[in-house]
C-alpha cells in the first residue's frame, strides 16, 4: 500500500509542476522545479523515500522516452542532417567518453578507470526536452534545433550502449579490447536497430488483426501501442543486442511505416494524448526522482568523503564546474573543428556548420545541456558487483552526474537567452505562407477528388441521388477549397471564413452536447446513447478545434 500511495504522491506533484513552472515569478525550467519539488519531498519533515532499483529504473524509464523522442523526430529533416547528426551523435560521444574518461580518472582520486568511462558516457547524452524547458519553443533558430534535436535522439542511444560497455567491463563479464569493443559495438547497435524495424512492423501486422477481430477497438490498439517500446526494448536484450537503440527505431519506424497513417482516427487522436501525457509524466519522474534522491546523495557522499582521507567534499564541487567546463570546450572545439572540415573539404555540399557564426556555434553548445537521460543512466549503474562489492565509487559518480546536469542548467539558464538575444527564431511569417502553400496544393488535389466523387455518384444507379442536389453540395465543397488557391487576399479572406464557420460549428456543437446532457438529466435518452454521442461530439471538436496559429 505504501508504494502505491508513494506513486499516487510522485504523480501528483509531477502535475503540479507543470502548474508551478508557469506561475513562479521568475522563469525558472521545469526540471529545476521538479528537482527541488522532489528534495522538498525527500526532507525530514516529509520523508518520502523511495526505495531504489537502477535495473527497473533503466526498463520502466528509458524505452518509452526513447520511443517518444524517435516518433517526434522528423525523419526528413533527420536525414537531411545526417552527416551533422553522426558527427555529434557518434563521433562527438567517442571523443567525449575518451577524452572527459581520462580527466574524470586523473582529476578525481577514488574513481578507477573503467569507472570513469562510465561516468563520461552517461554524460555525453544532451537533452532537448530540458533545453526547450529554458529557452521555450521557437526560441533557437531552426538549423539548429533540427540538428540539436537529431543528436539528443542519437547520442541518447550511443551514450547509454557505451555505459553498457563501461559497466560490463567493470562487472567482468566482458574484457575490453579496441577492436573487440568495436566489433561488438556494430553488432549490437545494427542488431538493435534491425530489432526495433521488426518489433513494429510485427506490431503493425497484429493492429491490423486486431482491428479486424475487435472492431476498430481505440482502447484495444492504445494499449498495444503503449507496450511496443517496452517489447521492442526487451525482445532486443533478450537477442543480445541494443534495446535501447531498438526503442529508438521503434519510434522512428512507426511514423515512417504508415502505421498511424493507416490507423483508425479515434485511435490516432487517443494515442498521440496519451503519449503526450506519458511523455511528460515520466520525463516529470525522472527529475523528481533525482530531487528525492538528493539528499541522501548528499549525506553519502559528505559521509564518504570524511572517511575517504584522498576525497574532500569541496573538491567534488569544483570537480563538478571543471568536468562541465572540460564537456563545454569538447562540444565547442568539435563543432568549431567540423566547421573549419566542412569550409575546406566540402565546398560542394558544405554541412550546416559551415554557416554558423561564432555566436551560432556557442548557442549550440551551451544548448548541450544534461538532463533526464544523463540520471537514468547514472542511476541505472548496478549497486554490487558480479562478486558482491560495492560497484567502485558510484556514490561519487552519481554525485558528479547530478552536479553536471544542475549545473548545466543552471548556466544554460543564464547564458542562452543572453547567447539569443538578437537573434531570429523560427520565422512565424516563414511558416504562415509555408501553411498557405500547403493550403493550396491540399485543396487543388481535394477538388479534383471531389470532381470524380460527383460523376461516379451520378451514375450510381442504388443511391439514385439527385443531380440538382448532387451539384449543389459539389460546388458548394468545391468554393471554399477554391478560394484556397486563389490570390492572398481571397486566400486570407477564406481563410477567416473557414474559422468563422468553425467557430460557429463549435457554439452549435456545444449546445447540442448540453443538450444530450439535458437529456440524460430527464430520463429521456439511456447512459449508452449519451456515452455514443458524447464520443461523436469529442470527435467532431477534435477535428474544429485546430485553429490556425
Amino acid at each position: 500500500m505504501e508504494i502505491f500511495f508513494t506513486i499516487l504522491i510522485m504523480t501528483l506533484v509531477v502535475s503540479l509542476s507543470g502548474v508551478a513552472a508557469r506561475i513562479i515569478p521568475f522563469q525558472i525550467p521545469l526540471p529545476l522545479v521538479q528537482i527541488a519539488a522532489g528534495a522538498l519531498l525527500a526532507w525530514p519533515t516529509f520523508g518520502l523515500h523511495v526505495d531504489f532499483d537502477p535495473e527497473l529504473f533503466l526498463v520502466l524509464f528509458i524505452p518509452p522516452l526513447l520511443f517518444a523522442d524517435g516518433w517526434k523526430t522528423p525523419t526528413s529533416e533527420f536525414l537531411h542532417h545526417g552527416r551533422e547528426i553522426i558527427g555529434l551523435a557518434l563521433v562527438l560521444v567517442l571523443i567525449t567518453v575518451v577524452g572527459i574518461g581520462y580527466l574524470i580518472y586523473w582529476m578525481v582520486p577514488g574513481i578507477p578507470l573503467i569507472p570513469a568511462f562510465a561516468l563520461a558516457a552517461v554524460l555525453s547524452p544532451t537533452d532537448a526536452v530540458a533545453l526547450s524547458g529554458i529557452v521555450g519553443e521557437g526560441r533557437i533558430p531552426k538549423k539548429i534545433m533540427s540538428i540539436l534535436q537529431g543528436e539528443a535522439l542519437m547520442n541518447d542511444a550511443s551514450g547509454l550502449v557505451s555505459l553498457k560497455f563501461a559497466v560490463a567491463v567493470a562487472m567482468g563479464t566482458m574484457v575490453f579490447t579496441v577492436s573487440g569493443a568495436s566489433v561488438e559495438f556494430v553488432k549490437v547497435a545494427i542488431g538493435g536497430l534491425l530489432a526495433g524495424i521488426a518489433v513494429c512492423w510485427l506490431f503493425g501486422k497484429s493492429l491490423r488483426v486486431f482491428s479486424r477481430l475487435s472492431g476498430d477497438d481505440p482502447a484495444t490498439q492504445t494499449v498495444l501501442l503503449l507496450l511496443l517500446p517496452f517489447a521492442s526494448y526487451l525482445i532486443a536484450e533478450h537477442l543480445g543486442v541494443s534495446g535501447i537503440l531498438a526503442a529508438v527505431a521503434a519510434g522512428m519506424t512507426i511514423t515512417r511505416s504508415g502505421i498511424m497513417r493507416q490507423a483508425p482516427l479515434a485511435m490516432r487522436l487517443r494515442a498521440n494524448s496519451v503519449w503526450q501525457m506519458l511523455e511528460f509524466v515520466f520525463n516529470g519522474m525522472v527529475f523528481l526522482m533525482l530531487g528525492l534522491q538528493l539528499p541522501g546523495i548528499l549525506e553519502t557522499s559528505v559521509a564518504q568523503a570524511n572517511a575517504d582521507p584522498n576525497v574532500q567534499l569541496w573538491m567534488l564541487f569544483t570537480d563538478i564546474v571543471l568536468i562541465y567546463a572540460a564537456l563545454m570546450i569538447v562540444r565547442f572545439g568539435w563543432l568549431f573543428i567540423m566547421q573549419r572540415l566542412s569550409r575546406r573539404f566540402l565546398t560542394k555540399r558544405p554541412m550546416e556548420f559551415g554557416n554558423y557564426s561564432t555566436r551560432e556555434l556557442l548557442i549550440a553548445s551551451f544548448a548541450g545541456v544534461r538532463g533526464a537521460i544523463t540520471l537514468a543512466g547514472v542511476l541505472s549503474i548496478p549497486l554490487l558487483l558480479t562478486n558482491g562489492d560495492d560497484f567502485p565509487a558510484r556514490y561519487e559518480l552519481i554525485f558528479l552526474a547530478t552536479g553536471v546536469i544542475l549545473f548545466s542548467l543552471f548556466v544554460g539558464v543564464i547564458l542562452l537567452p543572453i547567447l539569443l538575444r538578437g537573434v531570429e527564431g523560427i520565422d512565424k511569417s516563414a511558416h504562415r505562407h509555408e501553411m498557405q502553400n500547403a493550403r493550396a496544393a491540399m485543396a487543388g488535389v481535394a477538388i479534383e477528388s471531389l470532381r470524380k466523387m460527383e460523376e461516379r455518384l451520378a451514375v450510381d444507379t442504388e443511391e439514385n441521388i439527385d443531380n440538382e442536389l448532387l451539384k449543389e453540395i459539389s460546388a458548394r465543397v468545391a468554393g471554399n477549397m477554391r478560394r484556397r488557391i486563389d490570390g492572398k487576399e481571397d486566400a486570407e479572406r477564406a481563410l477567416f471564413a473557414e474559422n468563422l464557420e468553425r467557430r460557429f460549428r463549435l457554439t452549435a456543437l456545444r449546445a447540442e452536447r448540453g443538450e444530450v446532457y439535458h437529456l440524460r438529466a430527464t430520463q429521456q435518452i439511456s447512459n449508452e446513447t449519451m456515452m455514443k454521442l458524447l464520443h461523436d461530439l469529442d470527435l467532431l471538436e477534435a477535428l474544429l478545434i485546430e485553429k490556425e496559429e
